[in-house]
């Protein structure tokens, strides 16, 4: 199981939130965006732990099953279709959340997050439930030509 995790499930596994603790020991791949990099990275400039947190973080990318993804030109396809089929549904989300699910439909990776914005996506794979996988088997190409 190759999962991508959003700012928020971090944050439950370095709270040892037992059900998210128990995904992360099970992915063989953990998959952490770029943009969740920046969040975390951001909101620990915010805090008064940054030099801890920065250190857990820096434990955590050392381990040989966590990848950073970083954006390319495919990603940027792929966001562009999101960003389209979201306006043309009415239900925009986060632009940082259009890139994560961007990564995620172009690494065809299931996605672990809290956040019920994510269900207007329905060609996302997800992560719901206690750790069941949803995969959707959905093609949606909102551009018309």
């Amino acid at each position: 199981m190759r999962i991508c995790i959003d700012t928020n499930r971090y944050r439950d596994f370095c709270d040892n939130e037992p059900d998210v603790v128990k995904i992360f020991q099970k992915a063989e791949w953990i998959i952490l965006p770029f943009i969740t990099l920046a969040e975390l990275r951001a909101g620990f400039q915010c805090g008064t732990l940054a030099k801890k947190n920065e250190g857990v973080l820096t434990k955590f990318l050392n381990s040989s099953r966590v990848e950073i993804s970083y954006a390319n030109e495919d990603t940027t396809h792929h966001y562009a279709r999101l960003f389209r089929q979201l306006r043309e549904q009415g239900t925009p989300i986060p632009v940082n959340d259009i890139w994560i699910a961007a990564l995620v439909v172009q690494h065809d990776l299931l996605l672990y997050s809290r956040d019920k914005h994510f269900d207007v996506i329905p060609q996302l794979s997800r992560i719901i439930d206690k750790g069941t996988p949803f995969r959707r088997n959905v093609t949606t190409n909102s551009c018309r030509t």
